[in-house]
C-alpha cells in the first residue's frame, strides 16, 4: 500500500475532494474549510502529486485502488475537479458501494474532442505533453494561466493558483505525462451512463479548457444528470465562486 496524503476538516456527512492535474490538496484548503461548516471534508493528494507516493503503473485502476483505502468507509459524496473528475468516475465505476453521490466539477468523461463531443482539442494535450520535456515549470504555469483566461479577476486567481502549487514540489515529468495520457485515452461515457448514484455537473460558462457544451453532451447521454452552470466562472469556480459552488453541493448532497 502506498502512502496517500490527506487533509480532513469538519464533521458530519463525508465528502471527498479530488484535485486536478499537477495540483495537490493545498488548492482546496480555503474552499474545504468553508465546506467543512456542513460536512466532514477529506482532501486527497493523487498518487505522485503533493505529498503522496506514486504508483506503477499509473492508471485509473491503480489510482482508484490507492484512493479507496484512505477514503471514509461509509458511502460518501465524491467531488472531482478536472482530472480529478475523471478519477472520481473511475472510482465510482470500480467501487459503486462506496459512493453516495458524484459531483463532476469542470470535468469530462471523454476529455478529447470528437465529432459529436465537445472535448479538448487533442493538439492542445499533445503540446502540453511535448512541452513538459522541454520546460516542465513553464508548461505548468501556462496550464495555470489557461484556467483563468478571460476572467475579470484572472490575475488574482492566477496568483492564488501559483501560491498553492508552490507549497509542494511539482509532480515528476513521468507522473505528469502519465496523467495526461489518462486524459487523452480514457473514455468513461458508458460508465457515466451506467451510474446508479446521483450525478451532478458544475461548470463555468467561461471555462476555456472544458467547454460549457460538454454539460449538454453529458445530458444527452444521461438525461437524469443534474447540470449547474455558473455565470462568469472559468475552470476554477471553487476559487472564484466559492459560495455558489457550496450552495450547489448542499442541494446535491441532501
Amino acid at each position: 500500500m502506498i502512502k496517500i496524503h490527506k487533509e480532513v476538516y469538519g464533521q458530519g456527512k463525508p465528502i471527498v475532494l479530488i484535485h486536478g492535474w499537477a495540483m495537490h490538496t493545498g488548492i482546496w484548503r480555503k474552499f474545504a474549510q468553508q465546506l467543512a461548516q456542513y460536512y466532514q471534508v477529506t482532501c486527497l493528494d493523487l498518487p505522485g502529486h503533493g505529498l503522496s507516493e506514486t504508483i506503477e503503473p499509473y492508471t485509473l485502476d491503480t489510482i482508484s485502488d490507492a484512493l479507496i483505502d484512505v477514503m471514509p468507509e461509509q458511502p460518501c459524496c465524491v467531488l472531482g475537479w478536472s482530472l480529478g473528475a475523471t478519477v472520481a468516475m473511475a472510482l465510482t465505476e470500480k467501487y459503486p458501494q462506496r459512493v453516495h453521490s458524484l459531483i463532476l466539477l469542470a470535468g469530462n468523461p471523454r476529455f478529447v474532442q470528437e465529432a459529436d463531443w465537445a472535448g479538448v482539442n487533442p493538439k492542445m494535450l499533445r503540446e502540453f505533453s511535448d512541452n513538459l520535456q522541454l520546460n516542465c515549470q513553464l508548461t505548468l504555469i501556462r496550464f495555470l494561466a489557461l484556467q483563468v483566461n478571460n476572467l475579470p479577476d484572472g490575475k488574482s486567481l492566477l496568483k492564488e493558483l501559483k501560491q498553492a502549487i508552490q507549497e509542494c514540489n511539482p509532480p515528476s515529468e513521468t507522473v505528469l505525462k502519465s496523467a495526461l495520457d489518462i486524459l487523452t485515452q480514457s473514455d468513461l461515457r458508458k460508465s457515466l451512463v451506467s451510474f446508479v448514484c446521483p450525478v451532478h455537473v458544475i461548470q463555468g460558462d467561461k471555462d476555456s479548457l472544458i467547454s460549457v457544451q460538454v454539460s449538454q453532451d453529458m445530458k444527452r447521454i444521461k438525461p437524469e444528470l443534474k447540470v449547474n452552470i455558473i455565470n462568469n466562472a472559468g475552470h476554477v469556480p471553487f476559487l472564484s465562486h466559492q459560495s455558489k459552488v457550496i450552495e450547489i453541493i448542499n442541494k446535491a448532497y441532501e
